[in-house]
């Protein structure tokens, strides 16, 4: 059995581009379109949150160099 891969953030934002691509040139069906759209708000949540944990980690790496 395949471990499956971790999700990067570049890797979530370039699919992200793309739906968003695919959208703003009408190439999602309307029967595709609910779950173009509901990836696209996993996608952003996604980013959202490793943006988060990676600011709050940082800071505590600036927080640790400075003490």
């Amino acid at each position: 059995m395949e471990k499956e891969k971790k999700q990067t953030y570049e890797q979530a934002y370039q699919e992200l581009e793309q739906i968003m691509e695919d959208l703003q040139e009408n190439k999602v069906s309307v029967d595709e379109l609910t779950a173009k759209v509901k990836r696209a708000a996993a996608l952003i949540t996604f980013c959202n949150e490793m943006l988060r944990a990676t600011e709050a980690e940082v800071e505590k790496l600036v927080k640790k160099l400075g003490a």
